[in-house]
């Protein structure tokens, strides 16, 4: 029996060590100007999902993200790390996205390209903080979803129990 995993997740520039040309004139992020690196709350998603794998037989966990050819590396890194493999949505027409946009594009993909039993997201990404696509992605796919889960405690007989943050407690 498969049980199948896909991580939402994304390359974004590394705003740990800004210099003067980070910013264009526009006021918007000069990419070009600084490293790219795999979005830290989305590597917990992937920790997340890696740690499921290995307690459900044949469970498999692919990336999906999407971006220029460089955001492959990101995929790269998630096998290094345990992931099988992933998807790439990479083109001139996805450039500029806003959440909207991206949602539908990566709601359409895993439509069109994978089985799926669970989707897996950071919370947001560094370089917007929205904290919109998953939520967005889980209402166009007609998904239940469960936002600032902090763990995953177990999940059996298609249950899931997340350790969830809340303003009064957990």
């Amino acid at each position: 029996m498969s049980f199948n995993i896909i991580v939402l997740a994304k390359q974004v520039p590394d705003t740990r060590n800004v210099g003067k040309d980070a910013m264009k004139a526009d006021g918007t992020i000069n990419r070009a100007a600084l490293p790219a690196i795999y979005n830290p709350e989305d590597l917990n998603a992937l920790e997340q999902a890696l740690r499921l794998k290995s307690k459900i037989e044949g469970a498999t966990v692919h990336i999906l993200t999407m971006g220029p050819a460089r955001a492959a590396e990101i995929i790269r890194e998630s096998m290094y790390r345990g992931a099988d493999g992933g998807y790439l949505l990479s083109g001139r027409e996805f450039a500029g996205s806003d959440t909207l946009a991206t949602s539908y594009a990566l709601a359409c993909a895993i439509r069109r390209v994978c089985k799926v039993d669970l989707i897996i997201c950071g919370r947001q990404a560094i370089d917007g903080d929205t904290a919109q696509v998953g939520p967005q992605v889980a209402e166009k796919l007609g998904l239940p979803q469960i936002t600032y889960a902090e763990e995953i405690l177990d999940f059996s007989d298609n249950k899931i129990t997340v350790k969830r943050r809340l303003e009064r407690g957990i």
